[in-house]
């Protein structure tokens, strides 16, 4: 092999890599430990790790999973499957990716729903990039402020390569909703209004206000949904009007850890479903009357015709999607509607605690799971270190350069949670 590379030794290999950089000798590491003293020390590692539940959200949420997730999404036959381009072997996962297609599609209130979406960030760009080409003479799209920092900077970062115009819209100082009358303007020539529901600050925007904005000046309304629970609240981003729904399922199936991995969705009407990018399974019979799956209307050549393609997201978040299934399929709709109320009545809770102990709302807008006090970040950060509690979000940071701080409050934070948080923070 040597030979065939032209080269004599495997260290030429590495050549590439700088001198300084590499190792001359093995690296330090203590001798090998057996099966027991291992774990022993795992478990001590572990103990190290703060258990308390943070009381921040901000596009990645706390909530309980289920142990029957995980264990189902052991069996081998999900837990190593590859991308179902073959049919005949893959009916398991195909249809474990329509059933979350179908999941998605109840939750927007929308036609369709395709799979294969990484984040909330990545799946607004999609949203975005296909309502530009379902209106190719607009380049342009529009932008609430309220919107996450982190997706208007993944926006950001896909759009500007291509000449498309990242128009960013106010939103009231007072309420935290979208100022509908700055962005009638700067809709002009959009292909798209995307806006938060709820929004980056936590408020519940006028879904309904905004596509019939949207709508007026030919544009697309796009909302995006991180806290995906809200939903069994919410009223659908279908029912109000939405034509594409965008955000994460991290919420449900898939714990913290560290920041990833991600699971997100994109949902739309019926008449752009030949522009949705990723997967999308849909449901046959074959010659003996069975039901059955396959990928359709994207063939597999499609995600590797780089800039000619719908989309080059190519890898399968297929185990996250599976665990989000799952979840929601052991709540159900009641399920999901008693937890979405639990974790409102808990939010409101701590937020109406906060507020005897002088710390009142930034905003006036509704809320979900998310609100945000007006304090000094700096402060705040400081009295939860002092109580030894995690959260919440600084809005000081990014470029909202709110004097604010963003909680998240769910299910996992119990009454005495809430006291906790509430003593630690009063002034």
């Amino acid at each position: 092999m040597l030979g065939a590379l032209g080269i004599t030794r495997i260290d030429a290999l590495f050549d590439v890599i700088p001198s300084e950089t590499r190792l001359d000798q093995p690296p330090p590491l203590p001798p090998a430990l057996d099966e027991r003293a291992l774990l022993d020390h795992l478990e001590a590692l572990a103990e190290r790790n703060d258990r308390r539940v943070p009381f921040l959200g901000a596009g990645a949420y706390p909530h309980h999973v289920p142990p029957a997730v995980d264990q189902l999404l052991l069996r081998s036959e999900f837990y190593t499957a590859y991308t179902p381009y073959q049919p005949e072997v893959s009916q398991g996962t195909l249809q474990a990716i329509f059933e979350f297609q179908t999941f998605v599609a109840l939750l927007t209130g929308l036609d369709v729903a395709n799979s294969s979406m990484y984040d909330a960030a990545t799946a607004t760009v999609e949203a975005a990039l296909l309502a530009c080409r379902a209106h190719p003479d607009r380049r342009a799209v529009a932008v609430a402020r309220s919107l996450s920092p982190f997706c208007r900077a993944v926006l950001k970062t896909y759009l500007e390569p291509l000449d498309i115009e990242l128009r960013e819209l106010p939103f009231d100082p007072m309420t935290g909703q979208l100022d509908l009358d700055a962005a009638a303007p700067r809709l002009i020539g959009a292909a798209a209004l995307v806006a938060g529901y709820p929004n980056f600050l936590g408020i519940v925007e006028p879904f309904d206000a905004i596509a019939a904005l949207a709508h007026d000046a030919g544009a697309l309304a796009i909302s995006v949904t991180e806290e995906a629970v809200a939903l069994g609240m919410l009223a659908s981003p279908g029912a109000l009007g939405a034509d594409l729904s965008a955000g994460s399922m991290q919420s449900f199936g898939s714990p913290l850890n560290f920041g990833g991995p991600g699971l997100g969705f994109l949902a739309a009407r019926q008449a752009l479903v030949r522009q949705l990018p990723g997967r999308l399974v849909g449901a046959t019979v074959d010659r003996q009357g069975r039901r059955g799956f396959a990928l359709t209307l994207a063939t597999r050549e499609q995600h590797i015709r780089r800039e000619k393609a719908t989309s080059n997201i190519c890898s399968n978040h297929g185990l996250c999607a599976l665990a989000a299934t799952i979840h929601l399929a052991l709540l159900g709709a009641p399920g999901l509607a008693a937890l979405a109320k639990l974790n409102y009545q808990r939010a409101r809770h701590a937020r109406e605690a906060l507020r005897a102990v002088g710390l009142a709302p930034l905003f006036t807008g509704p809320v979900f799971n998310e609100f945000a006090l007006r304090a000094d970040p700096d402060e705040i950060q400081t009295k939860l270190e002092q109580a030894g509690l995690n959260g919440g979000y600084g809005l000081r940071r990014d470029d909202l350069n709110l004097d604010g701080v963003l909680f998240c409050v769910t299910e996992l934070h119990s009454p005495q949670d809430i006291g906790a948080l509430v003593q630690a923070l009063h002034r």
